[in-house]
């Protein structure tokens, strides 16, 4: 006779597989939770429409452009991806951004300062904004709109004060700094060591914690799944070093913001401090009473935005090797906060990951980049990209109601 101990082994077993591991991800689907799904879906729309209305879209050239011109707002939308898990917002980082920019440029071009330092300097700079911000939240109670309002004029203003005078400041094209941004790329035996390194990495992180999920009597992809899921990593980053091989290849910029995002990941999804960001971002009163410090996992995330706010202005300067009154300004702002949304990160909190700032910013930028080459106005790229924050932002109210529906909110 059949128990139902038995049963659930049974079930249990049965997802114990690549057949299992896709019927999980249909679940998780129907009960409203996508995860990459939509983002995904989307850009392979958004990539097909561009290179049928234009086939220099998917050059070589192209993509190895797009993922340079990626990395300096997709280091801010990391940032953002941290707040907005623990239902917060932070609307300063471009003003944070451009002011850093401003310092890097006095410190080292007209101070004379060593490159490293006036790179330092800017990032505590960042680091000390997130820390004001997280003091005015955590004791005074103003909502992280209004001190983050604030902040995009005020340090707007404090930027044009520290550029004074000389308003645009170059910076030298034989630094390491410009270098590193402009014309620094992985020479390709790096590059496919690098690709067989991080499927290795996925395969033994995912048996370890396949392996813990087992001994607490939960299911667990099998060694078969993890393996196919590990070669199909391969092949896709081998074939990408060989396409941007083409021309190019992979730039050491858009490496730097990749590795970010990677250590991103592993301490939301792997460290008890991940946890607790979570355990914030769905229910702050239940997360106090579980007995986490939440005015400590606040404070650390709004460290952590404007710290990426200030190292992505730092990566922008030295993209452009220049800084001016409108760095940090235009659409850097909303294009940090958009391409966090479009990748999955919800405004309710609680969800979300740093891949997200991946895929985010690459459709950002792939929106950017094919209306660039069908020579429209700038005007269609913004109404192009509102509309794409503004479903992004739809599916994640349906599938928030979804998940209600299915008590798993």
């Amino acid at each position: 006779m059949t128990t139902t101990t038995d049963r659930q082994d049974e079930r249990l077993q049965s997802r114990d597989g690549l057949r299992g591991a896709l019927t999980d991800v249909v679940e998780r689907a129907r009960g409203g939770d996508l995860g990459m799904i939509p983002v995904v879906v989307g850009l392979i729309v958004i990539w097909t429409v561009l290179q049928i209305l234009n086939p220099v879209f998917l050059s070589s050239a192209n993509l190895v452009n797009l993922t340079l011109e990626s990395a300096a707002v997709g280091v801010i939308a990391l940032g953002i991806v941290c707040v907005l898990l623990v239902g917060q917002i932070d609307l300063s980082v471009g003003s944070v951004s451009g002011l850093s920019g401003a310092v890097l440029a006095v410190l080292f071009v007209v101070k004379g300062l060593p490159v490293w330092l006036a790179i330092l300097a800017a990032v505590v700079l960042g680091a000390v904004v997130g820390w004001l911000y997280a003091q005015l939240f955590n004791r005074f109670g103003v909502p992280s709109f209004v001190i983050t309002l604030a902040g995009l004029l005020g340090f707007l203003g404090l930027q044009l004060y520290v550029l004074g005078t000389n308003g645009s400041i170059n910076l030298p094209f034989d630094s390491g700094l410009v270098s590193f941004a402009q014309f620094s790329f992985v020479p390709d035996w790096l590059s496919y060591t690098l690709a067989v390194v991080a499927s290795a990495a996925l395969f033994v992180s995912g048996y370890l914690h396949a392996r813990e999920r087992r001994k607490a009597g939960l299911s667990a992809r099998s060694v078969t799944a993890l393996a196919v899921r590990s070669a199909a990593l391969l092949v896709a980053l081998g074939f990408v070093v060989w396409y941007l091989g083409q021309t190019r290849g992979v730039g050491w910029m858009f490496v730097f913001f990749v590795a970010l995002v990677l250590v991103m990941h592993y301490l939301l999804s792997r460290t008890k401090w991940g946890r607790s960001v979570y355990a914030v971002g769905g229910n702050v009163e239940a997360a106090r009473r579980a007995g986490i410090n939440v005015k400590t996992v606040f404070t650390s995330v709004f460290v952590l935005c404007s710290t990426f706010a200030a190292v992505g202005g730092i990566m922008a300067a030295a993209r452009l090797a220049a800084v001016n009154p409108s760095s940090g300004g235009g659409d850097v702002n909303l294009n940090a906060i958009a391409a966090a949304v479009i990748g999955g990160t919800s405004l309710f909190g609680g969800r979300g990951s740093a891949f997200g700032a991946l895929l985010g910013v690459v459709v950002i930028q792939s929106i950017s980049s094919g209306l660039t080459l069908l020579n429209l106005d700038s005007s269609i790229r913004f109404m192009v990209t509102g509309a794409v924050l503004l479903l992004a932002v739809v599916v994640d109210s349906v599938s928030r109601r979804s998940r209600t529906s299915h008590g798993r909110a």
